[in-house]
């Protein structure tokens, strides 16, 4: 799923780097706690600073979003702003908000890109959520859900989910980098 989504935002002109967490790397499937996910976004982001001069955005898809958010609340990195592909607002069937208490401590310009059949953002919180914050903006990808499968016969665009993620991130990128 990363990859996909990193392939689409280089077609679109956008460079990503990739890394794994710890968890991953080990093989485990319980995720790592705060401190080890935010410590290993930084090193991340360290190493994005080293290799361009160019404005960093960063983000994560699920888990890597919301730990990437913690980060940025934390002050530990300071980026252009954040791109958050499938928020995980809660589990799913736990509908809540408590996941996203952190968010209103960021200044940054935020883009939130959700899917409508989303099982862990359901849009009944998560676009009243977004639309309380300051700078932040919500794209939803029709009938795509927390992996971005889509119901094609549902779906009112033939355009590839991943395309108009990417599209939707180019935009959010280019508008957050003229103001």
């Amino acid at each position: 799923n990363m990859q996909s989504i990193a392939d689409a935002l280089e077609r679109s002109g956008i460079g990503t780097l990739r890394f794994n967490f710890p968890f991953i790397d080990a093989g485990r499937m319980r995720v790592d706690s705060k401190d080890v996910a935010i410590a290993a976004i930084v090193d991340a982001y360290v190493e994005a600073k080293r290799r361009t001069d160019r404005p960093i955005f960063v983000g994560g898809h699920s888990f890597g979003g919301r730990m990437a958010t913690h980060a940025a609340a934390e002050g530990k990195l300071a980026p252009a702003g954040l791109v958050l592909y499938s928020f995980p607002l809660h589990a799913a069937g736990k509908p809540g908000i408590e996941r996203a208490a952190h968010l209103e401590r960021i200044g940054l310009p935020m883009l939130f890109v959700s899917g409508t059949r989303d099982a862990l953002a359901e849009l009944v919180l998560l676009e009243p959520l977004v639309r309380g914050l300051p700078r932040a903006e919500l794209y939803l990808l029709d009938t795509a859900d927390h992996g971005y499968r889509i119901k094609k016969r549902e779906r009112a665009s033939d355009e590839d989910v991943f395309a108009e993620l990417a599209r939707a991130t180019r935009r959010f990128v280019d508008r957050v980098m003229r103001d």
